[in-house]
């Protein structure tokens, strides 16, 4: 049958509330091309309406293309857990030494004010929290007034048992009664300095800040929230259970990133968004931005030869497990730290392009995909700031010394610990930036071929010719 294009159909008559909006309203949004009107802003209104959840196309050549790529990859995905699941972190004797130490939870008993002099002289001596400073303050001039804190330990064998705690009038934390802290625990030392205050016990206000953005993401996003947060547990149940184990067991940390956020992807994605073509194509553009990602961090890290080794935990990580390679560890943190904006970026542009589509179903794949990049480029210049100045922040106290240093900005560059942000940092930039014409370009594709099949029209014999959505908007063609 030849392929025709006719003029506009009469207004249709109004439609009974039940029809279904399977495609037959984006069939004639996109047969008017040439003439929109009122018919046009039908279709538009009918768009907006429908447009609550992710709608999957209803094409089955598409379903099955989608299917063809996302199954294969979720087996493997499957298959990398199964081969790679550690099943347990390794046994492991503590050092004593940073976080690796035992620790009770204790309560502050009793604080009096006593003369620093005194207590200097008598070769006591403040201990656990913030050490050095409390060492350096100990040889500073024996004047003013400390605390002697009497510490009550809560928890493990020795619960009931105390012991005492100097503070120095110019230590950053000081001490006040009733106040819940963590006691390092140190059994090889003499009794009386078994233990040592080393923090201050914040689960109370963790918990509390955590149950706030819970009710409030709940109250905004209602079911969609929910979902977020379960994908939220789970996103932590891989990383507890899978990576941080399978790392520490001696796998490949880049293959163990690689799987494990395929993981976190597809099921944070699906359980948030539906099991959908829209959140297919998220998942898609997703999955090759972290290919881009891996690409171009594995080749930086080792041109710029960096060792991953460059502070006191990777130190300590390194002397407890020389097996570990701290240089793919390092390209394992680049994946994981970029997933979380990567889904953002794709799942945005993927909605936008679709909503697009529902507004106007008489768009073409290239009026679609411009329109998605115009959206797409506002989103890309703020998170490329949010990411630049996340990792300014985080990493402020040693821009700080570098300025009370006087280094010049080639100097600070140059330096491993911060040149590894800077690789963390333009890589994962590199990443999102190209996710955004990925993700449009195969939404664009995916909306503008979908072929939902055209039914009756209310008040129209069921034999009477219907018109079927054309390819980009061009006229309208026929059923065989």
């Amino acid at each position: 049958m030849t392929t025709t294009r006719q003029h506009p159909y009469p207004p249709p008559e109004p439609r009974p509330e039940h029809t279904s909006h399977s495609g037959q309203e984006h069939g004639h949004g996109a047969g008017h091309g040439h003439g929109h009107g009122q018919r046009a802003n039908a279709a538009a209104g009918h768009g907006h309406s429908h447009s609550h959840g992710p709608a999957a196309p209803v094409s089955k050549h598409l379903r099955k293309v989608i299917a063809a790529v996302l199954i294969p990859f979720t087996a493997a995905v499957v298959v990398g857990l199964v081969v790679l699941w550690p099943g347990g972190a390794p046994a492991h004797q503590r050092s004593g030494v940073g976080f690796d130490r035992q620790t009770q939870q204790a309560t502050v008993a009793k604080v009096v004010n006593v003369d620093c002099k005194s207590v200097n002289a008598s070769g006591q001596a403040a201990s656990g929290n913030a050490s050095g400073a409390a060492s350096s303050s100990a040889q500073q001039p024996e004047k003013g007034t400390c605390k002697k804190a009497t510490i009550r330990v809560d928890t493990g064998k020795d619960k009931g048992r105390t012991f005492t705690e100097i503070v120095q009038p110019d230590q950053s934390r000081q001490l006040h009664e009733g106040e819940k802290v963590v006691a390092a625990y140190e059994p090889s030392a003499p009794r009386d300095l078994q233990y040592s205050v080393t923090d201050v016990n914040r689960r109370f206000p963790m918990a509390l800040l955590a149950g706030i953005f819970a009710l409030a993401v709940v109250v905004v996003g209602r079911l969609r929230g929910v979902m977020a947060l379960v994908a939220l547990a789970v996103s932590f149940m891989v990383l507890t259970f899978f990576i941080l184990p399978a790392i520490l067991q001696g796998s490949n940390p880049l293959l163990v990133a690689v799987v494990g956020s395929s993981a976190i992807m597809l099921l944070a994605l699906y359980m948030c968004h539906g099991l959908s073509a829209r959140t297919s194509v998220a998942v898609l553009g997703t999955l090759l931005s972290l290919a881009l990602i891996g690409l171009l961090g594995s080749g930086f890290i080792g041109w710029a030869a960096l060792t991953g080794n460059t502070d006191d935990s990777t130190g300590l990580i390194h002397g407890l497990y020389p097996s570990i390679d701290m240089s793919g560890l390092l390209l394992a943190g680049v994946i994981i730290g970029s997933l979380g904006v990567l889904d953002d970026v794709t799942v945005t542009q993927t909605s936008a392009v679709w909503e697009l589509h529902e507004a106007n179903p008489s768009m073409g794949r290239r009026e679609l995909y411009r329109a998605g990049i115009r959206i797409g480029r506002d989103h890309i210049a703020s998170v490329v700031n949010t990411l630049v100045l996340a990792y300014a922040g985080a990493a402020l106290p040693l821009l700080l010394l570098f300025s009370i240093a006087q280094s010049g900005v080639g100097t600070v560059a140059n330096s491993e610990l911060v040149a590894e942000e800077i690789v963390r940092t333009l890589v994962g930039s590199i990443g999102l930036v190209a996710s955004v014409p990925v993700t449009t370009l195969l939404a664009a594709l995916v909306v503008a071929a979908d072929r939902p099949a055209a039914e009756p029209v209310a008040g129209r014999s069921p034999g009477a010719a219907a018109p079927v959505p054309a390819r980009s908007g061009r006229g309208r063609r026929r059923k065989r």
